[in-house]
Order: C-alpha cells, then structure tokens, then sequence
C-alpha cells in the first residue's frame, strides 16, 4: 500500500513538473517565427533568470488551485496585513502551497520507506507533511502578518509625537501626514509605507475619512484603529486636530505606561517556575553535595563498622 501511494505521489509531481515545463517552454509560434527569423526582438532575445521562470510557475501553479470566495477575501487581507500588495501574491501563495503538498509528502515517504516504523506510523508520518506543505505557508503568512503589526505597533507612538508637531507647526492634516511618512521612512519603515498609502489615495480623489478606514482595515492594528477613530470624529464634528492629536498622544502615552507596569508586575510569578526548575536544583546540589558525599564517605563506612 505504501509503495503504491509513493508511485502515486511520484506520478502527480512528475506530471505537475512536465506540465509546467511544457506551458514555459514548448512555444511552437515562437519557434516557427524564430526559425523564419520574423517575430523576433530584443526583449524576446533576452535572457531569464531562473528565478523568475520558477517564480513564473508557482503562479501559474495557483491559477489552477480551486479555492472559495470567501477563503480568497480572508487571504487577500492576510496577504496585505503582511505588506504582499502584488496582484500575482494570492497566486503565488497557492502555487507554493501546492508545490509544498507534493514535495513534503514526497520527501516524507522517500525518508520513511524503508525505516523500521509500522505501516501506520508511515502513514501517519506522510499525513503530517501533506499538511505541514499545505498549511504551512498560511501559517508563514501568520507570523509575517503579525510581526508586521508589531513593527507598526511600535513606531506609531514616534509617527503620533511627530503628527502632533506637524500639526500643531501649522501644517493641514495630510500634509502632516505625508511628512510623517517621508521622516520615518528609515526608522519605521512599515507605518511609512501605510501613511504613504494614506496620501496615495487622497491624492487619488478619495475622502480622507474613507482613505483613513482603509489604513485601519489594511493594518488591523488596535491602537492605529483608535487613532482613525480620533481623526474622523476631529474632521466630522470641526475640532481642533491638533487638540485631539496631543490628548491621544497623551493617552496612549498613560497606556504605554500601564501595560509596562502590567508586564512588571506578572514578571514576579513568570520567575516562579524558572526558578523552581532551573535555578534551585543547581543551588541545592551545589549547597547539599558536599555534605551528602562527606556523609556517605565517612558516616556510612563508620556506621558498618560498628
């Protein structure tokens, strides 16, 4: 059963590598116009890098993965929380995702054929890389979208301070942001590439409530959400933005504080079980050892002397 699920695995990527190579290579127009010597340019001549063809077949790989409505929107967000803006990145992500379910499969069932594990426990190792191949780059895209999130996270309160100057030097809202965004295109660069997004689409003719939303929406980070909030309630009901900039720079700033204070205050019962486990088995050996091996090198023997 395992020799001929290994033949099938083996059949299905040879077949998906003979289909690529064929879509990226057997051109007969291209031939023919090439042997006629017609057709031909200098941009047709120029060489590819293999990069860039493998790169070429993973998409065209995703094309021809089925996938729902509903699954593309959830990925599409996830794919631009993690800065993948390009039109082909969901294409991409499925072509990798396929090519990832075939070659761990493969790879497992090469490694584990002849190993002296039970027939279930062969089969039950070839599952677990069919999805760790086809899981796996959701979960990449996971942890690239929330280590994005942080950065963002950690470099609004610098894009905050300086909004304030800027607003506050006489500079109209979107000005100040696209001088937030030129400032922190070094330091922070992920909220630089946001807000420069921001006036991207109010140059483009949207409403800067609406183009505000988006960067909420693109980002899907708590505090920048809050911080929207406090702009679109400024520009709808006419108050000072400077005013509502500097009073949630002062909250987030009390905030910041709190969840310090927070993580210092947990930090006492973290240390229980490290200390516990690690620190205090090393101490009782070091303090007790002594004492154990003088006993036993002088009490016991005199103890069987008597």
């Amino acid at each position: 059963m395992l020799i001929l699920f290994s033949f099938v695995v083996f059949l299905l990527f040879a077949g998906l590598i003979f289909f690529g190579l064929v879509k990226l290579y057997v051109k007969p127009k291209e031939a023919i116009e090439r042997v006629a010597g017609t057709g031909m340019s200098a941009q047709d001549a120029a060489p590819v890098h293999p990069s860039l063809l493998f790169h070429d077949l993973v998409k065209r790989l995703g094309t021809l993965v089925p996938a729902s409505p509903k699954d593309v929107t959830v990925m599409q967000r996830r794919l631009i929380r993690a800065g993948y803006r390009n039109p082909n990145a969901l294409k991409v992500l499925y072509g990798a995702k396929a090519i990832c379910a075939v070659l761990l499969p493969a790879l497992a069932a090469a490694l584990v054929v002849n190993s002296s594990f039970s027939q279930s426990n062969k089969f039950a190792a070839i599952l677990v890389a069919l999805a760790a191949g086809f899981f796996g780059p959701n979960e990449y895209i996971r942890m690239v979208a929330k280590r994005r999130q942080k950065q963002i996270q950690r470099g609004l309160a610098n894009a905050l301070d300086l909004m304030v100057v800027c607003v506050e030097s006489g500079l109209g809202l979107d000005q100040a942001v696209m001088q937030v965004a030129k400032e922190l295109e070094h330091a922070h660069p992920e909220i630089s590439e946001e807000l420069a997004i921001v006036n991207l689409e109010l140059k483009a003719g949207k409403r800067r409530a609406e183009a505000l939303r988006n960067l909420a929406d693109r980002t899907a980070v708590e505090d920048l959400k809050k911080l929207v909030a406090v702009l679109i309630q400024a520009d709808r009901f006419g108050t000072g933005v400077a005013q509502s900039l500097r009073a949630h720079a002062d909250y987030m700033r009390v905030q910041a504080r709190q969840v310090a204070e927070e993580k210092a205050a947990k930090l006492g019962v973290k240390l229980v079980f490290p200390i516990f486990f690690c620190i205090l088995p090393s101490l009782f050996v070091v303090s007790v050892g002594p004492v154990v091996m003088k006993i036993m090198r002088e009490l016991i023997p005199m103890m069987n002397n008597m």
